[in-house]
């Protein structure tokens, strides 16, 4: 699961918490570890990764290295983990704590705007990136996670907007199916036109696709 209502999830981000008064010094390490190694995915992608690489970047052993992650699948999934977590604490968290329906349809789609713009340690959507490194690799245990995560978002949007139909924000005979498909289209379109393009009106768009959606779904508009 990506998140599960109330519950909170705790992400490295490079950053300091009040929690870390209470870690261990292994987990502490481990959490250097896993904020280097989502930085060097954001450059070279997933299977770029490595601990000899991951070595180098922390000054780190590879012994020790291998006491938090015994191989390089394992830590392409720790990666793969936290970079679910970041998600779900940027993206998901913030879009549970508002009203139900349309508002929090809205909110969950400028907040995965924003995360796929990035930040200074990564760029871009590193869940889309692991999509497409793993698209074509059936049984990959990499591959099963992100398809999970996928499918936990699809999850999440379809619920949302199911609620906004039972609210009556949008229309009874709306198919919260075609509605979450259309959705992760703009922004799936965004974060090419934005990321590979570098296409200055790329959110302008994306919000007037939106706007678009919002509109069909709450009256009988022609397409």
């Amino acid at each position: 699961m990506i998140v599960s209502a109330g519950k909170k999830v705790r992400a490295t981000g490079g950053l300091r918490h009040d929690a870390d008064k209470g870690e261990s010094k292994g987990e502490q390490t481990r959490r250097i570890i896993l904020s280097r190694a989502v930085t060097i995915v954001s450059e070279v992608g997933y299977e770029g990764l490595s601990i000899g690489v991951l070595a180098q970047e922390t000054k780190l052993s590879k012994s020790g290295l291998f006491a938090h992650f015994k191989s390089k699948e394992a830590l392409q999934l720790g990666v793969i983990q936290e970079v679910i977590n970041r998600f779900t604490l940027r993206v998901i968290q913030p879009a549970l704590a508002t009203p139900r329906g349309e508002p929090r349809l809205r909110i969950l789609f400028n907040k995965k705007l924003e995360w796929i713009r990035g930040e200074a340690q990564a760029r871009g959507c590193l869940l889309q990136k692991a999509s497409l490194e793993y698209h074509n690799r059936p049984g990959h245990p990499v591959r099963d996670r992100v398809v999970h995560a996928f499918q936990d978002w699809w999850e999440l949007v379809i619920r949302c907007a199911q609620t906004a139909i039972d609210q009556g924000h949008f229309r009874a005979d709306l198919d919260p199916e075609q509605f979450g498909y259309e959705f992760d289209a703009i922004t799936m379109m965004y974060q090419q036109r934005q990321g590979l393009m570098r296409d200055d009106g790329a959110e302008g768009r994306a919000q007037t696709a939106l706007e678009s959606l919002i509109a069909r779904s709450i009256s009988l508009l022609p397409r």
